[in-house]
């Protein structure tokens, strides 16, 4: 039997989904190119986490956290995330405007990548090996003008199988700058508790099949969980890396409880 999160929407279900999903990525079109330019930083902000949010709503994602959720007045934080979709970057923003750091190619992605641009993500090309410094720089200035910054340090999307180990290079903003980072644990789950592999935007998946994907789902849901923030100035890169990729995997993949009663027979024994 189907998962209800995999099972097919009728067909017109489906029609009135790419309707309103058409009407709202026009509307975002708009205001990316005549209002966010001219709009101040807090307007703009509020903007891009209102479309953030109808846009999970038009797709019918069902976005749930737990963890210590940042608040409204949360500015200058970097948050670390591991990588799975591109409703990752639209799940963040729609609870907290975020900027972003994305590897280039996300520039090129149909109608996304625009709107990405607009929205004042910072690219990074990661066949340049020179090109982390310059980007940190910038990262770090953003974060030092209370920007909330968002980077995936897996470098890649993922199936959400696993977390790959993280790399440190632009976690180093977040200590230039003397903030906090916060982990952020992303899971597309199924009701039953187990992951949702065709929430993936990865491997061979183009964008057009990841959003006919979960066109085609009943009740896709995205759960975000924030771990507690961490002093950057009181580690070395490597260490808040690897300190955060193990937060992360902790709540994502929690080692099996053993029982307390079998662990005493064995200490008897």
């Amino acid at each position: 039997m189907s998962h209800p999160s995999l099972t097919k929407t009728p067909f017109l279900i489906r029609g009135w989904r790419i309707a309103r999903i058409s009407l709202h990525v026009l509307i975002g079109l708009t205001l990316a190119t005549l209002v966010l330019p001219v709009s101040s930083r807090s307007v703009r902000m509020s903007i891009i986490q209102w479309w953030c949010r109808r846009l999970l709503h038009c797709f019918n994602i069902r976005l749930t956290t737990s963890g210590t959720l940042p608040g409204k007045d949360t500015h200058g934080v970097l948050f670390v995330a591991n990588h799975i979709s591109w409703v990752d970057i639209h799940s963040i923003n729609s609870l907290l405007p975020v900027r972003f750091v994305a590897k280039l190619e996300v520039r090129n992605w149909p109608v996304f990548g625009y709107l990405v641009r607009k929205s004042g993500t910072i690219f990074i090309n990661r066949t340049r090996q020179r090109d982390a410094a310059r980007v940190v720089q910038i990262a770090s200035n953003a974060l030092k003008l209370r920007d909330n910054l968002c980077v995936f340090p897996e470098g890649t999307t993922t199936e959400g199988v696993q977390v790959l180990p993280f790399k440190s290079s632009l976690i180093q903003a977040a200590i230039d700058a003397n903030t906090i980072v916060i982990p952020v644990a992303i899971r597309y789950a199924q009701p039953d508790g187990s992951l949702n592999l065709a929430a993936a935007y990865a491997g061979e998946t183009t964008m057009v099949e990841s959003m006919l994907a979960f066109i085609h789902m009943r009740s896709p849901t995205v759960h975000l969980h924030f771990c507690q923030p961490i002093m950057a100035r009181e580690m070395s890169r490597q260490a808040l890396a690897e300190f955060a990729h193990t937060e992360i995997t902790q709540v994502l993949y929690p080692a099996p409880q053993i029982n307390q009663q079998t662990q005493s027979q064995q200490a008897v024994a």
